[in-house]
């Protein structure tokens, strides 16, 4: 087994692949504390420049998986399958998701993170409604899936302990967007769960985590091959993020939106992108059920009140609501033609809906209210943009973030996919 460092930076460094002891040296040593965060930080730097071999990235995405402990599924008592996104503006789809395959039989064990930058995180979203908590124990994370069927949590600190330590390093070193280390962050956690299925929502456009197309086409389909290898069914739905999914960007006003969706309502592309990912999900562990069906005749909703109980929430309880609010009118009339996703996730961040750091709190009532979509109708004057903060001073920070974002023209725009591809 290699017991130098410099040799692993070295060989990475040349363009060359990193031998099974050698991923087995890094993973444990950087784990462990033997190596430094520097000697870390290099090697990430290298394989963003140099990239990963297939076979290399199984390896890297199997030590990190073992560095920790792994969900026990096996008596849940019904068919597992979870879904992951790549995170994007507004999208609050992991909440009515879980409680609609779980009405349809399914048992999905979403755990989740918080948000950081101008994407929100499920987890801050949950935490809007009163009494609910994030943190489970392994058995109790077991006994709601097999009573209700779905759980929204946060992942145990035995949970691939390697990621969350590189993770944090790549967050501080210019190394997050490297393909091989994001597809292994995303599947040794997913991995870790111990689910048999996994169905992966991989955006693309201007509020994505990759905004080119070709690049989030390439992340999707490493992680369907990391999933294949180890016998978890997966598949991926490449999705648009050019505009804000829904109306909604911030975690009280989201939760209330996804809300809406279980009990019939709610925006198109909500309930348009829930329905796919769900489909997919049934499909996945063969389950023949109408994921509408679950909407329509109100099982959806149920089951979405028995998990918020049984983390501790109370789902009819009135949800924070900001202080303070501004509207943003339209400069002209016409069409919406473009409503720019990443800066109205950044100003949603400006107003205290989002964190700078993990450490920092987040408002639970702020975010950004998109009253008018491209294609919707509007006339001079009339409101576009909808601001909630607690504190008045962050207004005009986020009026600057949306400055130049929204764009009116005589027509309205051609439609364009939601859904672009899947790729198995």
């Amino acid at each position: 087994m290699a017991t130098n460092i410099l040799d692993v930076l070295r060989t990475k460094r040349d363009g060359g692949q990193l031998s099974e002891e050698q991923i087995e040296f890094f993973i444990d040593g950087y784990t462990t504390g033997t190596i430094a965060d520097e000697q870390a930080a290099a090697l990430c730097m290298a394989i963003v420049f140099r990239g990963m071999e297939p076979d290399e990235l199984a390896t890297w995405t199997r030590r990190m998986l073992d560095s920790g402990e792994r969900l026990d599924l096996a008596g849940v008592g019904r068919p597992t399958v979870d879904k992951h996104s790549t995170g994007g503006v507004g999208d609050k789809i992991s909440l009515p998701l879980v409680a609609v395959v779980a009405a349809c039989g399914a048992a999905v064990p979403q755990l989740s993170g918080r948000g950081l930058g101008h994407t929100g995180g499920t987890l801050d979203k949950m935490e809007s409604i009163p009494g609910w908590r994030a943190s489970l124990s392994n058995e109790e994370v077991v006994d709601q899936l097999r009573t209700v069927g779905a759980v929204i949590c946060a992942a145990g600190p035995d949970l691939a302990p390697a990621d969350r330590k590189l993770y944090a390093l790549r967050d501080v070193t210019g190394t997050v967007e490297a393909i091989p280390l994001i597809a292994s962050s995303i599947m040794s956690k997913k991995l870790a769960e111990g689910t048999s299925a996994l169905v992966l929502d991989v955006k693309f456009g201007s509020g994505a985590f990759l905004p080119e197309v070709e690049r989030a086409r390439q992340l999707a389909t490493t992680m369907v091959g990391l999933g294949r290898s180890y016998d978890v069914r997966t598949v991926a739905l490449l999705t648009a993020m050019d505009t804000p999914l829904g109306r909604a960007a911030g975690n009280a006003l989201e939760v209330t939106e996804s809300v809406e969706v279980l009990k019939g309502g709610g925006p198109a592309d909500v309930v348009e992108l829930t329905l796919a990912l769900a489909r997919a999900m049934l499909e996945q562990v063969g389950i023949d059920a109408d994921p509408a069906a679950a909407i329509a005749d109100g099982r959806a909703l149920a089951t979405w009140d028995a998990m918020v109980r049984a983390q501790g929430g109370d789902p009819d309880a009135p949800l924070p609501v900001a202080a303070h609010r501004r509207v943003v009118r339209a400069a002209s009339s016409g069409h919406v033609t473009r409503l720019d996703a990443r800066a109205v996730g950044i100003a949603a961040w400006t107003l205290g809906a989002g964190r700078s750091r993990k450490e920092d709190p987040v408002s639970a009532g702020a975010g950004v209210m998109c009253l008018r979509k491209p294609g919707d109708e509007v006339a001079a004057g009339e409101p576009l943009l909808e601001l909630h903060a607690d504190d008045e001073a962050r207004f005009a920070a986020a009026e600057a973030a949306l400055a130049g974002a929204v764009d009116i023209g005589p027509e309205p725009p051609p439609p364009s996919p939601l859904v672009l591809e899947r790729i198995d």
